[in-house]
């Protein structure tokens, strides 16, 4: 059973979600209903991943079917660079709420921290308070950029989501984040297996420790660092795998062998470095992952 942890506004959210992050619009509706026959109640989704509507569609074919009712679901989705400002995000906004098939989102996010956030910010603000966001947040907002914005605005942000993973572990950001109010929460928690990750002998040998798998160790380490999780998989196995980690429990020892995993360093996504500015800001002409 997936725990829920309260945000700063004392929105219920689930621990653990379910990613779409490079699943293809056509399979993106299977998918999505595959996992809510899992187990899956919580969802993530970008305007810049093109398949909001497909799963708008599961969502609406699992609701009407009696699957699951929209008041467990989680639903996540986020606003790209090209649409920031506070008239654009108020746009961008309802355009996803029409190809999610929903009356409100359960969390909008700012998806990059450039362009006119602030403008977006103010707009989020304004839906949140209309009930037409139950919590607002960014997404790979370094410290110096969450303070600010918190300083700044009226309404904290409840939630961070930055790239998190035992070979880039930020522990010092997340210290700022749990000061500030906001949730981290994980994406690519896997660093989908770039460096290594499923091979590390450090995971392979607590995950024969407990008769799990090497994912599940990361996921179950996320989770008891009080970070949100979102996994991806296409495969309805793996789903099942994922979620299996509400039953175990790593001890301090364990936890304290993944800390000194730590390379400091991204796999992903480095937002100061100024090749990676460039791809992010023609990522939706030119959709490549990473330079790094």
């Amino acid at each position: 059973m997936i725990e829920n942890i309260k945000l700063s506004n004392g929105v219920a959210m689930p621990m653990q979600g379910f990613g779409v992050f490079q699943i293809p619009e056509e399979d993106t509706e299977r998918v999505v209903l595959d996992a809510i026959e899992t187990g899956f109640r919580s969802f993530d989704t970008a305007f810049s991943y093109n398949n909001e509507k497909a799963v708008g569609n599961a969502l609406k074919k699992a609701i009407d079917a009696g699957m699951v009712k929209r008041e467990e679901l989680f639903i996540t989705t986020k606003a790209y660079i090209q649409q920031m400002g506070y008239e654009k995000t108020l746009a961008a906004f309802y355009e996803s709420l029409n190809k999610l098939q929903l009356d409100y989102l359960d969390l909008y996010l700012v998806h990059m921290p450039f362009g006119d956030y602030y403008g977006s910010w103010r707009a989020m603000e304004e839906l949140y308070k209309a009930g037409k966001i139950r919590a607002i947040g960014v997404c790979n907002f370094d410290s110096a950029r969450l303070m600010d914005l918190c300083y700044n605005a009226e309404i904290r942000p409840m939630v961070n989501q930055i790239e998190r993973h035992p070979h880039y572990q930020r522990l010092n950001e997340i210290e700022v984040m749990k000061r500030l109010g906001v949730q981290p929460e994980g994406w690519a928690p896997f660093a989908e297996g770039l460096r290594g990750m499923f091979e590390e002998p450090v995971l392979k040998e607590i995950a024969d420790k407990y008769g799990k798998t090497v994912a599940q160790v990361i996921l179950r380490w996320d989770i008891q660092s009080g970070v949100v999780i979102i996994p991806k998989s296409v495969h309805k196995e793996r789903m099942e795998q994922n979620i299996g980690i509400w039953d175990f429990t790593l001890d301090e020892e364990d936890m304290e062998n993944i800390r000194r995993m730590d390379t400091g360093a991204p796999s992903m996504l480095d937002c100061t470095k100024p090749s990676e500015v460039d791809r992010l800001y023609d990522y939706l002409k030119n959709p490549v992952l990473t330079t790094l």
